[in-house]
């Protein structure tokens, strides 16, 4: 969303410049009305990307968490802002959010709106958490939705963890196999070629499977520097392929269509969009605004540009509820208790159930999953030691026997 710069006469008399977020200009101004600012001057303005930026470090969970709930309380209690900000700076551990909290006071004793100060510093606080506070923010209530932005925090940070966990225990078992794997084709193997050389000669008649692990350690052998490099770039191009906006899609639309993980996925991002879609709806964001940030806060591609369709057909004038159950990615349920949630005028309370289930049906997969995929990796493993011990071991006996016959 565009920045917008501006000029104002403060209560002291005082001219002051702040930065605030809008579609365009008018949009800008009425923004600033409706906070009870009139503006001198309005116009586009490229935010300049902080150092914090530049280094590129995120602020963890965590920290957020503990920032958003004691600058919730601290706001209650009727501590100034910048004081709780600078309060904050000083208690945090985090070298990288202690800068960004610093720099977020500046703005803000300089008459930039917080949410504006926040937008400054990506990295740190993401566009559902700036949107929230400045829907906060216009309508008074900023401790009210810092606290539902603490919770919606933690619960992210729980799922994301629980996933986590769950994939830990077979990205090592993979890794260990495919370490083992190259280990005993670039190592074992070709000593056990020579071995079987010696007892069988050249021209030893083998197995179609040895002969086959055995021409594969050759080859892995004679080109081991060309395959890892081939292996760093086949890597290196995919991770930027899949960070461009073609194949992000494509990536994020392999994951939803994958057996069992495409369940995963699915789950989750319901249960984000109707947690983020609830508490923008609770600030008092507008259903098309709170369709447009939930979207890019969903984190899959697809399902954003199924959310971008259905907001415009919502401006057309088309029921929200209606086009959720009609929607090829959100289950009926979602769309149905949406429904009820527009005729009751309790859509909030009602999508915070609906992400409750959702992020039970989450754990209860992975917990399935995390079950499932540990004797399929075993199997998986003994199957690959299974292969290579028979091939090796096969002609080494029968060949064994051959020379003492």
């Amino acid at each position: 969303m565009p920045q917008y710069s501006y000029s104002y006469t403060g209560k002291d008399g005082k001219r002051s410049t702040g930065l605030t977020s809008a579609k365009d200009r008018a949009a800008a101004i009425a923004v600033l009305r409706g906070q009870g600012i009139n503006p001198l001057s309005v116009r586009e303005s490229q935010v300049k990307t902080s150092r914090f930026k530049r280094q590129g470090k995120k602020v963890g969970f965590k920290e957020l968490v503990v920032f958003t709930r004691e600058l919730a309380t601290m706001i209650d209690a009727g501590v100034p802002l910048p004081r709780s900000l600078a309060t904050l700076a000083d208690q945090t551990e985090h070298k990288q959010f202690k800068e960004v909290i610093n720099a977020v006071t500046h703005d803000i004793e300089s008459g930039i709106p917080l949410a504006d100060a926040m937008a400054k510093h990506p990295n740190a606080f993401g566009e559902v958490y700036i949107n929230m506070v400045r829907a906060g923010e216009a309508g008074g209530i900023l401790n009210d939705i810092l606290k539902r932005l603490a919770t919606q925090v933690e619960k992210d940070s729980a799922m994301r963890h629980k996933i986590r966990s769950a994939m830990a225990y077979p990205v090592v078992i993979l890794s260990v196999t495919i370490i083992a794997f190259f280990g005993i084709m670039l190592v074992i193997m070709p000593k056990i070629a020579k071995i079987i050389t010696d007892l069988g000669g050249p021209d030893a008649e083998l197995p179609i499977y040895t002969r086959a692990m055995l021409s594969a350690s050759a080859f892995m052998k004679g080109n081991a520097i060309f395959i890892i490099i081939t292996m760093v770039v086949a890597l290196w191009a995919f991770k930027r392929y899949i960070k461009t906006d073609k194949g992000k899609y494509r990536w994020h639309l392999f994951m939803l269509r994958m057996p069992i993980f495409g369940k995963i996925v699915s789950k989750v991002a319901v249960a984000r969009f109707s947690r983020t879609f609830a508490s923008l709806m609770g600030a008092g964001v507008t259903v098309l605004e709170a369709l447009e940030v939930t979207g890019k806060a969903v984190g899959n591609k697809v399902i954003q540009k199924e959310l971008d369709q259905i907001a415009g057909q919502v401006r057309n004038g088309q029921s929200l509820g209606k086009q959720l159950v009609a929607a090829a990615y959100f289950p009926p349920i979602v769309g149905q208790m949406m429904l009820v949630g527009e005729e009751t005028g309790k859509i909030d309370e009602i999508l915070i159930k609906v992400a409750d289930f959702y992020e039970q049906e989450v754990d209860a997969v992975i917990d399935s999953m995390a079950s499932i995929i540990e004797p399929i990796m075993i199997i998986f493993l003994g199957a690959i030691v299974g292969l290579i011990a028979a091939s090796v071991m096969g002609p080494i006996a029968g060949l064994s026997k051959s020379i003492g016959g």
